[in-house]
Parts: structure tokens; sequence; C-alpha cells
């Protein structure tokens, strides 16, 4: 089922989902499926999973270093199926344009097309760690709303070298990202959101957030979309601090915000774990002050891990 329709058949219920990482290669789906169980009893409508950019590392052969592109968390196809095989849920596999040709794109499309996976996440993805700045790919999208146009083209029967019979076709649901604080490269909030608009023009269905930690950002940032004619369901992503390093780690890679109360919180912590603490009460209040406002979903950033989001989501749900 699509996210619209799961929005769509809540009768205004806030539904709960979550995002998950990939295992690193070489591990085992088990731990997945771990940090997956506790969170099953909210029954989730769907799952996203994360695609992981390509990375550069250097082989040593014979004392010479040889530089090589690897992905370090691929699977996110294969991983999507096993999981809607095991849990019976939709999942949602992240399309990215950057480390992908459109061949390679439509290809990964047409996998989820045969599985049965209705829906996908286009993100234009980050710089490799190399870059400054995000370089597109050779043959590849420079920006997501590109991707999102491929994807809604697919959609209608048009594949990059030929037309197919519409009864065959995929009928994707198509999510994009949105920032209540704009995307770190856009110059202002107001031409961030005309690229939303372009997005959702060209034919996404719903938006994601990144997270905040002030709701007061995320409805402002909704009452713009909608004077900007953006009128797709707009999902909040929730993030729950879990350690010290994220009052500097969360702003500088995210380019977010902190609010004072929530800094002078975890800095009068003495550990860890009274963070996470902190963290799990603070996305509670979140989520039942953006539960009370009727948002569609809730959706929370796991990063591998369900123990805090666990006990969130039964302090809200």
């Amino acid at each position: 089922m699509k996210v619209t329709e799961h929005i769509e058949n809540a009768k205004g219920e806030t539904l709960f989902s979550f995002e998950i990482i990939p295992p690193v290669k070489g591990h085992n789906i088990q731990e997945l499926y771990d940090n997956i169980d506790p969170l099953m009893e909210f029954n989730p409508p769907f799952i996203d999973v994360t695609t992981s950019r390509e990375e550069y590392v250097y082989i040593d052969r014979d004392g010479l270093l040889d530089k090589k592109l690897t992905r370090m968390r691929p699977g996110t196809v294969g991983i999507c199926a096993s999981i809607k095989h095991k849990y019976n849920v939709d999942t949602i596999p992240h399309v990215l344009c950057g480390g992908f040709t459109k061949e390679e794109t439509e290809y990964l499309l047409i996998d989820c097309h045969y599985l049965g996976i209705q829906n996908v996440m286009a993100l234009r993805g980050d710089a490799m760690k190399e870059e400054k700045y995000f370089e597109p790919t050779s043959g590849g999208h420079a920006y997501a709303s590109d991707l999102v146009q491929q994807i809604h083209k697919l959609n209608c029967g048009e594949y990059l070298h030929e037309v197919v019979e519409r009864d065959h076709c995929a009928d994707f649901c198509i999510g994009v990202a949105g920032y209540p604080e704009k995307h770190m490269e856009a110059p202002s909030l107001q031409t961030d959101l005309k690229r939303l608009k372009q997005k959702v023009d060209k034919g996404a269905h719903y938006v994601v957030t990144q997270m905040f930690f002030d709701n007061k950002k995320y409805f402002e940032f909704v009452d713009a979309a909608r004077a900007a004619g953006i009128t797709v369901p707009i999902i909040p992503g929730i993030k729950p601090v879990a350690v010290k390093r994220h009052l500097q780690l969360l702003p500088q890679v995210f380019r977010i915000d902190l609010p004072q109360e929530l800094i002078d919180a975890v800095e009068a912590c003495k550990n860890n774990k009274q963070v996470r603490q902190v963290g799990i009460e603070w996305a509670i209040e979140q989520s039942r002050e953006l539960k009370q406002a009727g948002v569609p979903v809730l959706h929370y950033y796991s990063m591998g891990k369900s123990d805090n989001i666990k006990a969130i989501a039964e302090a809200v749900f």
C-alpha cells in the first residue's frame, strides 16, 4: 500500500514509522531484526531503509595504495524485500542521485516493482567524504527533482530508452525530503521551498522532514509550504539525542539549531546514559505536541538502535 493510502486510511489518526540503516557488509541481518522486533507492537505501516553513498578505500598492493570505490552498507532493496516478507509491512528504499547513473536507478526501480515495493524516497544524497560540495555522478542526476521526474515518467510507462504498456508499469508513491531550517546549501528558506515545490510539481506525493528539535520550526515550515502551494502530506522526522557529542555533531552535519533548554539539560548529564534519557524525554514531549496537532505520521530516525524509540513510542502511542 502507498504511504498516501496509509495516511488516508488512518482518518486523521497519527501513524508511527521509523527509519533503519542497513548493516555494514559482512554483518548478519539478524541484528537488524533484533532492533525492528520491539517496534512492531506499534504497528508501523511502513519502514524506511536508507541507502549509503559509495566511498573510496585504499588497498595496499605490494606497498602501493590502490584507490577503489566501495559501498560499506549495500543491499537496501534486498533488505526491504526481506523486511516486507518477514513482517508483512511496507518498506521504502531510499533512492539517491549520488553514486547512481540514470540506468542504474531504472534497474533499481524495476527490481522494486518486481518485489511489490510501492514506495520510494527520492533524495539527492550527500557529497562524498573527499568532496566539499556534491558532485553529480557521471550519467546520473544532479538534483532530487530530476530523480523524481524520472520515477514519475517510469510510472507513466516512459523508461529511459523505450515506452511500455501502461498496464505493465510501476506506480510508485514518491517521497522527498523537506528542511524546516532549510537545506544547508540553500541561500534562503524561501528558495528552499521553491525547490521543494519543484519536486512536488514533478511528481512527489509526500514530504518527510529532516530532524528538528523545536516544533515551532516544523509548524512554521508547514505554514510556509502551504502558502507556497505545497499541498501533499508533510511528515515530521524526529531523532532523539543520544550522546553528548550530538550537541556539536548534529548542528555541524545537518546545520540545525538545538534549543538552549535541551543543550542545558544535556550538558548537565554526567554520562551518555543520562543523555539518552534526556533525549527520550525531549522526543516524547515533541511527539505529544505534534500528535495533538494532528500530524499524519511521526517518523523516527532510529540509527539502527530501537530501545530509545521504543520508550518514546510507549509514551506516545
